[in-house]
């Protein structure tokens, strides 16, 4: 399994919860399991041409996740977090 932490701008997909367990050998098929469980939660991370969104940061552990494909491993902690901006 593989921890998800989700950032409360997706809280409304996941009914409030932030940490979540997820199966997949990638950053594609966890998003996928948890998309299973939570329609429209991948949408909202990955656009039409499967590319990660501006808006939206990806960590396994500590290291930055750049593309879907990205292997996990189980007990990795997947952190998906919503870049801020401002002005």
């Amino acid at each position: 399994m593989i921890n998800v932490f989700v950032p409360s701008q997706l809280h409304s997909y996941t009914g409030g919860v932030s940490r979540l367990q997820a199966d997949g050998a990638t950053v594609d098929a966890v998003l996928d399991d948890l998309d299973r469980r939570f329609p429209g939660l991948k949408f909202r991370v990955i656009d039409e041409q499967a590319r990660i969104r501006p808006h939206m940061r990806l960590f396994i552990g500590k290291e930055a996740a750049r593309d879907i494909r990205a292997p996990v491993r189980p007990g990795d902690e997947l952190m998906i977090f919503g870049a801020l901006s401002g002005g």
